[in-house]
């Protein structure tokens, strides 16, 4: 094996312009999925007649089948069914499908979370004239969110880790860029050590960032 490192900086380098691409789709789906899964957290703890059902329907959906799969059955599944999905691009339907991914396990990381805060804080808020959704956003859901941070930080980890399978929907993103080189000077090993460094490196920031929050919070609960 001739290992080139010339190689490895100039991928580097080259891959670094489709970062943007990369970044877009997962910042887009953890936003929207932090959105949608806080949500349906709050419904699932209620225990809303009917809504629950389908609710857990979709949260075993998503969580019990792999993300290819979702990929490949809602952009190239679906259009067959319903032709006019079909007009959807590779980046919206990333964005689309890793949000609803995402958005399952955000749901029962936040679900779980409220059931740690203490039935009391309920109580409290309820005795003061609060109704219960009041409670639950005014005096439960920010303690939960607090509690929740750790894990909704390694959410967005798998989900930028995810986004490396987007590129066989024919989205130029990091992996799909590194495939593209790989194929025409077929230093195989050079290029996928640069994608793999480059996502390390992302992964790296979004984890000590969530360290500075949990720590950040951690000191609030305790003041």
């Amino acid at each position: 094996m001739n290992f080139d490192f010339n190689i490895l900086v100039k991928a580097l380098v080259e891959l670094l312009s489709a970062l943007p691409i990369t970044l877009s789709v997962g910042l887009l789906a953890m936003l929207i999925g932090l959105g949608f899964g806080i949500f349906i957290g709050i419904v699932r703890y209620f225990k809303l007649p009917g809504i629950d059902l389908i609710l857990r329907g979709y949260v075993s959906f998503f969580r019990g089948t792999p993300l290819m799969i979702q990929l490949f059955l809602f952009f190239f599944g679906l259009p067959q069914l319903f032709p006019s999905l079909g007009n959807i691009g590779a980046f919206e339907a990333s964005v689309l499908i890793m949000s609803m991914n995402s958005a399952a396990y955000i749901a029962e990381t936040t679900r779980a979370a409220i059931l740690s805060v203490d039935k009391l804080q309920q109580d409290a808020g309820l005795s003061v004239g609060l109704t219960l959704w009041q409670t639950m956003l005014y005096v439960q859901l920010p303690q939960a969110l607090r509690v929740a941070i750790p894990s909704f930080g390694n959410t967005f980890i798998g989900i930028i880790q995810g986004t490396a399978l987007t590129f066989m929907l024919g989205l130029n993103d990091l992996m799909g860029l590194g495939k593209m080189k790989a194929a025409v000077n077929y230093k195989f090993f050079e290029i996928y050590l640069a994608v793999g460094l480059i996502y390390w490196a992302i992964t790296l920031i979004i984890g000590q960032a969530n360290k500075y929050l949990e720590i950040h919070y951690s000191k609030g609960r305790m003041a």
